[in-house]
Order: C-alpha cells, then structure tokens, then sequence
C-alpha cells in the first residue's frame, strides 16, 4: 500500500543516535512520532540510541490509514527494528497503546528482544466495540485526544476509517493467544485514570505473558495518552531504570 498524501509537518520519524543499546519507540493508532518525541528525546539523553518509526497511514491523511492493515503497521515496526538492531547489541522496544501492542507481537516474533515497555498497550477498546459488525458511515469524528496536561497538542486524525477501526479490532483480539510464548523481560505503565482503553488490559498482560520479570507501574495523573501527559518523566524515568537494571544484571 503506497501513501498518497504527504507527512504532517511534525509526525515525522525521529532517530537519534547514541550508544549501543537502542530503544525502537512506536506511537499508537491515529498518533505520529509526535506524541512520542518527548519521551524518545528525554531517553536520548540517557546516551541510547532512539527510533521512533511513522506507522504507515499515519501522519499523513486518514484516507492513507482507511487503506492499512495491521499488518502494514506491523511491517513498519519490524522494519524499523531491523534498521535499530544493525546499529545496536541491545534493543527495547517502547509503545504507546497500539504501539504496546505491536512491541507484543514483535518481542513474539524475535525473541531476541531484550526487553519490552508497554504504556496504556490495548487488548479492547469499549468505546469501539458497536461498530465490530458494521460497515458505515465510511468514517466518524475523531473526538479529543485523552490527555489530562492542559495545553498539550497531539498531531491525529480528524476522522478515523470504520476500516481501520476493524484492523485495530482484529490486532488486539489475536494478541491475548501470543502472551504465552513472550520471554522477554516487561515493564508495563497503566493510567489509574484512561477513557480509552481500560488499565485492566495491562493488568491481563502482566499476569499472562510468559515473561519471568515482570513490573507494573501506575501512573496517576495521567489520562490514555501518557507518552504527552503529566506523568511522562515518570514514564522515563522508570523506563531508564528498568533498562539499565536488565544491562547491568546481564540479562540481556
């Protein structure tokens, strides 16, 4: 699928360079690099090496999105991870809700991944279940990005594809069954407060994912989108934490 529209200006992917442990970072469904920079950069920091992949259809038109699987946003990520391994002997991967999800299915795929953080990841989303056995209208409005900061900006859609609702509903109900078979070791960040997608979806895969470390950590002033929200440098900060203690422990 070729994207016919143009990149925002802002939701571009951002690759930073840095040492050799690297964190592939992946926003969520209707979100860009964007929403994740803050936290991607603030890593930077820390000295790793930071990819923040666009999944493709986003960052662009939703008519680009209406035209994705979940596989195309799958394919994005992986081929961003390979480009981060090449530079890396050491890779995390980050996401933010749908981005949590596709960092499950890819620690599935390449078990080799050193270890995954997961913020908000999505299993269901109550708000969209009515429409799994519809086929219109062909779009809906997008209402306010879920995010308690005032003040704050995320770059999204104005509409969402009935479509692309569909594939985010196919992706997360086959992710429950992988679970099992994920080794690596996982932090997870679940807002006490998100309109979005239940903190109970974190809590499912924390005790289900056949992981032998495994953390959780509540965030409790922020809302779904926590990547941008009150909470982020907390989301940093532990993230950088966890990994540092997995590098120093050699688990990896």
């Amino acid at each position: 699928m070729n994207e016919k529209f143009p990149v925002i200006l802002g939701a571009e992917m951002f690759y930073i360079k840095g040492n050799e442990i690297g964190i592939l970072v992946s926003h969520g469904f209707m979100g860009t690099p964007q929403s994740v920079r803050y936290i991607g950069e603030r890593l930077g920091q820390f000295g790793y090496t930071v990819f923040a992949p666009r999944l493709k259809g986003h960052g662009t038109h939703y008519q680009d999105l209406e035209k994705c699987s979940h596989e195309d946003w799958f394919d994005s990520l992986e081929k961003a991870y390979q480009k981060l391994k090449q530079q890396c002997k050491v890779v995390f991967v980050m996401g933010q809700s749908m981005g949590g999800t596709l960092a499950l299915w890819l620690a599935h795929r390449h078990q080799e991944i050193n270890g995954v953080i997961l913020i908000n990841p999505a299993l269901t989303i109550p708000e969209f279940e009515p429409l799994k056995q519809k086929s219109k209208p062909r779009y809906f409005n997008e209402g306010v990005p879920d995010i308690k900061a005032k003040n704050t900006y995320e770059i999204t859609y104005q509409k969402v594809p009935i479509k692309a609702i569909h594939e985010l509903q196919n992706l997360m109900e086959q992710t429950p069954a992988i679970l099992p078979d994920i080794h690596c070791p996982v932090l997870g960040f679940k807002s006490v407060e998100d309109h979005v997608v239940p903190p109970e979806n974190t809590e499912y895969i924390i005790e289900h994912i056949g992981s032998d470390i495994k953390e959780s950590s509540v965030l409790p002033n922020s809302y779904h989108v926590a990547s941008l929200d009150n909470d982020k440098d907390v989301i940093v900060e532990s993230a950088h934490d966890f990994v540092q203690h997995l590098v120093s422990e050699k688990v990896t």
